[in-house]
């Protein structure tokens, strides 16, 4: 039985021009009506498409019409419903981030890739890392700090020097940028249960501002990080390239 499906595309021309000769080629239905949503764009892109489809629950294959494409599949304009047909699917649980602000007013947001907590000042952050209620780091002093999922340890966590983690491990990086003290800290593994919270201490002296993916929070005192594993992303792949091939090559090359 023929897909239905929706086409998305970032403000590219690139990507706009190959939508608008898919949709040519395809037909072309409303992310509702469709059995699978084809993002084309870039890395960007897909995390945003993902975000959009979660609550309709329909998978997102990408084609690649971005500058980086580790999410995404090659971009051709023949043989796409047999691709869909053929594609491995992953599915990703994101992070969830309640960012407490100075005013004590609270920001939730979901990452498929990291959240992350970064200087917003000339000076650099200083930290207190807590994991399940036991405070592991009393200070940290660095450019900032990041947890990332697996599907995210490519991305910010790996230009980091984090750990490349496999898709189905279970684990949560948890790593520094520029760690000052203790000096050349890399971060830690932690199970994909745990909670993490992290304080910004001398929030006036030294401010930090936190991001969910692309949703960024200024002036914040107080981070909450976890898994939620009631929120399911669908994405699928050609067969022989899915996210855990992706992950295990790109430590070789």
């Amino acid at each position: 039985m023929p897909q239905k499906i929706a086409f998305a595309a970032s403000r590219a021309d690139v990507a706009q021009t190959a939508r608008a000769a898919l949709v040519t080629r395809y037909g072309d239905v409303a992310p509702r009506d469709a059995d699978v949503v084809v993002a084309l764009g870039g890395d960007g892109f897909m995390l945003q498409t993902l975000h959009a489809m979660q609550p309709l629950d329909v998978p997102v294959y990408g084609m690649n019409r971005g500058t980086i494409g580790f999410l995404m599949n090659a971009y051709s304009e023949i043989d796409l419903p047999e691709r869909l047909a053929a594609a491995e699917e992953a599915e990703l649980n994101p992070l969830s981030m309640t960012a407490t602000r100075s005013d004590g007013t609270l920001a939730k947001a979901l990452a498929i890739n990291e959240v992350s907590l970064l200087r917003a000042g000339p000076q650099a952050a200083k930290l207190k890392i807590t994991v399940d209620g036991r405070v592991r780091m009393a200070e940290l002093v660095c450019d900032g700090a990041l947890v990332c999922t697996p599907a995210g340890s490519t991305a910010y966590n790996y230009s980091a020097h984090g750990p490349i983690i496999p898709i189905g491990s279970e684990v949560l990086a948890l790593t520094a940028m520029s760690a000052f003290r203790p000096r050349r800290w890399r971060g830690a593994l932690l199970p994909k249960h745990a909670v993490v919270q992290i304080d910004v201490l001398e929030p006036k002296k030294r401010p930090v501002m936190a991001e969910a993916d692309s949703n960024s929070v200024t002036d914040v005192t107080r981070v909450e990080i976890k898994s939620d594993p009631s929120v399911v992303h669908r994405i699928l792949f050609d067969p022989g390239h899915g996210l855990e091939e992706r992950l295990i090559n790109e430590q070789f090359s």
